[in-house]
C-alpha cells in the first residue's frame, strides 16, 4: 500500500505563512497526481491544490495567489506553500496521491492522515 506522512502544519497568525510536505513511499507503480486536500470542522473534505506528473496545477479558486503547489517526483515529494493565510483556511489538510501500484490495477486515491493548520491571532 502507498503510504503517504504529512508535515509542516501549525499555528500560524492571519498574513503568515506555513509550507507543508509530503512523502509517498510504498509499492507504486505510477503516481498521475499528487495533491493536498482540506476539511474543516462540519465541511467537506476539498481539494487545495494538485499538480499531475506532467505539471499541471489545479487550484480552488480561494487559495489562487496565495498557495503554491510543487513537486519532486523522483522522491514521490508534494509540497504547499501557503501564504497570507486567512482564518478560513484553518482545517486539516490531507495530502493526496493519484495512481496504481500495479500497470494492471486501478487508478485510486491514496490519503495522508492530515496535518492541523490552523490560522488564528
Amino acid at each position: 500500500q502507498v503510504q503517504l506522512v504529512e508535515s509542516g502544519g501549525g499555528l500560524v497568525e492571519p498574513g503568515g505563512s506555513l509550507r507543508l510536505s509530503c512523502a509517498a513511499s510504498g509499492t507504486i507503480f505510477r503516481i498521475k497526481s499528487m495533491g493536498w486536500y482540506r476539511q474543516a470542522p462540519g465541511k467537506e473534505r476539498d481539494l487545495v491544490a494538485s499538480m499531475s506528473n506532467g505539471g499541471v496545477t489545479d487550484y480552488v479558486d480561494s487559495v489562487k495567489g496565495r498557495f503554491a503547489i510543487s513537486r519532486d517526483n523522483a522522491r514521490n515529494t508534494v509540497y504547499l506553500q501557503m501564504n497570507n493565510l486567512k482564518p478560513e483556511d484553518t482545517a486539516v489538510y490531507y495530502c493526496n496521491a493519484f495512481g496504481r501500484i500495479t500497470q494492471g490495477s486501478m487508478d485510486m486515491d491514496y490519503w495522508g492522515k492530515g496535518t492541523l493548520v490552523t490560522v488564528s491571532s
